[in-house]
This record gives C-alpha cells, structure tokens and sequence, in this order.
C-alpha cells in the first residue's frame, strides 16, 4: 500500500474516531491501512490528542498492550458545559412552556441534535470511567438522549417495554409504582437483551420521584446486572427523598408554578 503523508493520516483517522465514539481502534490497523510503522502513528495519535484536546473537541484514549488501542471520547470544556446549560435554563424557563398538569413542555428540546447531542456528550463524560457494557432506558422521551449517550460511549442501547411485544421473544415483566403520579406501571424486558455480570448505565430524561429509575434497577437485579450509574437530562427538587439515590442531572427543577406562571429551573 501506497504510504500515506501526514496529513492524509491526521484526517482520515480524525474522520474515523469521530464516526465512532467509544470504540477502541487497534494501531494496528492505522499502521496496515496507511503503511506506516507504529511508531509513526503514535506520534500522530499524540498529536490528534493534543489538537482535540486544546480546543474542547474531545479526548483521545490510548491503551498500551497487546489489548490496548486507541478510542475517542466526546467531552465539553468546563466553559462550553456551563454556556449549554445555563442556554437550556432559559430556554426551558419560558412561562409558555408550562403545561396544566404542572409539567413543562420538553419535547422540542429531547428531540432536537443541537441539545441533545452536547447533552449526551455530557453525561457520557460523567460515566465513561465506570465503563458499562450498555446503556438502558424507559420507552419514553429518554431514548434519543440514552442512544446518544450509547454511541458516545460506543455501547448498545437496551429499551424496556411498557407493552410486551412479540418481537421481543421471551420477557421478563415487572410491576412498579410510578414515582411523581403513583400509579401501577408494567416495565418488560426481552431475556436476550443482557447477560449475568454485566454492567449498565441507566440514562433518562426526567427524573421526579424515581419511580422508574428504581424500577429498572430491580429489573436489572432480576438479571444479575450490576448498575454502574443513572443520569438524566433533568431532576426535580421535590420529593427531597426520592426512591432512587446516587444519581447524576443536568439541570434541577425547582419549581413550576402556575399561578404566576413561572418557571425556575438551573444547572446542578
């Protein structure tokens, strides 16, 4: 193979680690694909890792060993995450978006990539040391945040099911008492979905009474599934005592108040 310059190799493999977060490249495969000697790669690995690194791109892993390799993991400079946040506050806070039931209304912001992509890569940097084999989730608002946060980490997306379906081939079912309306939900997951010893990072949008969270704990311990982690985009204030503990949010709601139709919400 014809030997690459430098700066073919620097954007190619820029253009690789960034198609594919989390995942560990093998030097290897740099040295065989550009005809170069590993030494050489590592020099531009190092170089990469100082570029993305100096301008809040990101940060380049590098594992030595016979196993080792080289991964990319999305990361926000300190300046970056708190111009986000405080961004998502306000927009968050406009009293059109409080809803009768006392809730507010989200749905624009958890869909849309230019939040949701920079808040992935938040959460994904607040557990990417606990290195979970997947990423769960409810069937909810959360899965386009959790699957962001899963391809951050490069890591599957598992979803529980509200309702069985026969796609899912043989389910475990729990029932479980949702925490902010109290009332009896059903939480299914396939048996083909994980394995005994694994480890899973919950990841969901809203969190209030913990209701949910908890019951994909348990879920996971019908499993033999150890829970490194839950985060999620938001948590409320009230209750203080939640039926999940140890859990990491973006922004804290305070409160929601209808009558003088405001809304206080900030980061954590």
């Amino acid at each position: 193979m014809k030997k690459a310059d430098r700066k073919t190799r620097l954007a190619v493999v820029t253009a690789m680690l960034l198609k594919e977060p989390g995942h560990t490249f093998s030097l290897k495969v740099f040295c065989e694909m550009f005809g170069v000697a590993k030494s050489t790669m590592s020099e531009d690995i190092s170089m990469l890792k100082n570029m993305l690194k100096s301008y809040g791109q990101g940060e380049i892993e590098v594992a030595l060993g016979a196993g080792g390799g080289v991964r990319f993991v999305p990361f926000m400079t300190p300046e970056q995450k708190t111009a986000l946040l405080y961004e998502l506050s306000a927009l968050l806070s406009e009293p059109s978006r409080i809803l009768p039931s006392g809730y507010i209304y989200m749905v624009d912001v958890l869909s849309n990539p230019k939040y949701l992509g920079p808040m992935s890569d938040i959460l994904a940097g607040m557990f990417v040391r606990t290195n979970p084999d997947f990423v769960v989730t409810m069937e909810t608002r959360g899965v386009g945040l959790a699957l962001l946060v899963a391809r951050a980490l490069g890591k599957p997306l598992i979803v529980a099911r509200r309702d069985l379906k026969i796609a899912e081939g043989s389910v475990v079912t729990i029932n479980y008492l949702a925490g902010s309306s109290r009332r009896m939900m059903t939480m299914s997951l396939s048996k083909r979905a994980v394995n005994a010893g694994q480890k899973a990072l919950l990841i969901d949008d809203f969190i209030a009474g913990g209701g949910t969270m908890h019951a994909l704990c348990e879920m996971m311990k019908e499993f033999a599934v150890t829970v490194v982690g839950v985060g999620a985009a938001i948590a409320t204030r009230s209750p203080e005592k939640k039926l999940i503990d140890n859990f990491k949010a973006l922004l804290m709601l305070e409160d929601v108040d209808i009558a003088s139709e405001s809304i206080l919400i900030h980061p954590v």
